[in-house]
């Protein structure tokens, strides 16, 4: 709330500075183009003092007209001086007005990311904490220490994808990432972390065609966060009992893997924004969700490092299907 006060505030300042501006050039203008009249006028008594019109009729009229050229001539520079200032005003305050709130936009994003970030470390740690602590207290059966030795794995997993997803996206940006382009199948890399998702979350359902030997060249840990998250994302907002989609083949010249879910879908205007940094849905059922807007940040980064791209689409009829195109091993260069 006092970020939103913040911005309102800016915002009336901002319109009310502008304002002023654009007034006192009105001023300016009327000002000047007053003072022209005047000196017009002045300029034509002295001349029918100084010439009787009846005497010498085609001097006085020649005197007459160089006057009102002059009075014309400064009109149009006042005109021309002022429109060229008012514009320049406006050039100048549409692109501060801009770059000011995508500013605090972006600080109230970064504000919002570490809030996220911080009850999504505390969380995965706190229950990997009590289940430990409840095994190390009680005799339990060995399904139920099972059960509670697969929700800590849950949970440390989660913390470190959290966690790679933050230093990734600082290495990235930094340039501080040397990512590798080595050939690699990415056929087996998506089998093996739809397998991996597989065993951490039992109780989900995999759709998967996945066509062999799909090589591309690029960095394996690098497209393994990209899966993982594409994957993790489906999981997040498609509902359990719905199943999670994931293709794998070629188009145009063009390997495409596709993540499909059933859930709520994402509106049209809204999809150009989600691969933003720190973006996410200003909806309830996404604040209810977890996350910190890194994850489809970051897979649009990996993309495009691999000479690739990523799309949101529909999955008709309810849900969304997310399309990474990456150029084969042979093309990749």
């Amino acid at each position: 709330m006092p970020d939103k006060k913040r911005i309102r505030l800016a915002t009336t300042i901002y319109w009310l500075l502008l304002f002023y501006i654009v007034a006192a050039l009105v001023w300016w203008f009327i000002s000047l183009e007053k003072q022209n009249r005047l000196m017009t006028n002045f300029k034509i008594s002295q001349l029918n003092a100084s010439i009787d019109p009846s005497h010498d009729p085609q001097l006085y009229n020649s005197v007459l007209a160089k006057i009102e050229q002059d009075h014309r001539r400064n009109l149009v520079k006042y005109v021309s001086e002022g429109s060229t200032f008012l514009l320049l005003i406006l050039i100048g305050a549409a692109f501060v007005y801009r770059s000011v709130r995508r500013q605090f936009l972006f600080q109230q994003q970064q504000q919002n990311f570490m809030m996220a970030v911080t009850h999504e470390l505390k969380t995965p740690i706190s229950v990997a904490r009590l289940n430990l602590e409840t095994l190390q207290k009680h005799q339990l059966d060995i399904e139920k220490q099972k059960k509670l030795i697969r929700m800590t794995l849950e949970e440390t997993e989660r913390l470190n994808t959290l966690t790679n997803n933050i230093l990734v996206s600082a290495q990235l940006e930094g340039e501080g990432y040397a990512a590798s382009k080595e050939e690699l199948d990415l056929s087996d890399l998506v089998k093996d972390c739809i397998r991996d998702v597989i065993q951490r979350y039992p109780e989900r359902r995999f759709i998967e065609s996945i066509e062999p030997d799909m090589d591309v060249k690029g960095d394996p840990l690098l497209l393994q966060l990209l899966i993982n998250n594409l994957l993790e994302n489906a999981m997040k907002y498609s509902p359990k009992e719905k199943p999670i989609t994931c293709l794998l083949d070629q188009h145009s010249g063009k390997i495409q893997l596709s993540v499909k879910d059933e859930g709520p879908g994402i509106p049209s205007d809204e999809k150009k924004n989600v691969f933003k940094k720190f973006y996410r849905l200003e909806d309830e059922a996404t604040r209810k969700t977890q996350g910190t807007g890194l994850g489809l940040y970051l897979c649009k980064k990996i993309a495009q490092g691999h000479n690739g791209d990523i799309v949101v689409t529909d999955n008709a009829p309810h849900g969304s299907n997310f399309i990474v195109s990456l150029p084969p091993s042979a093309e990749d260069g």
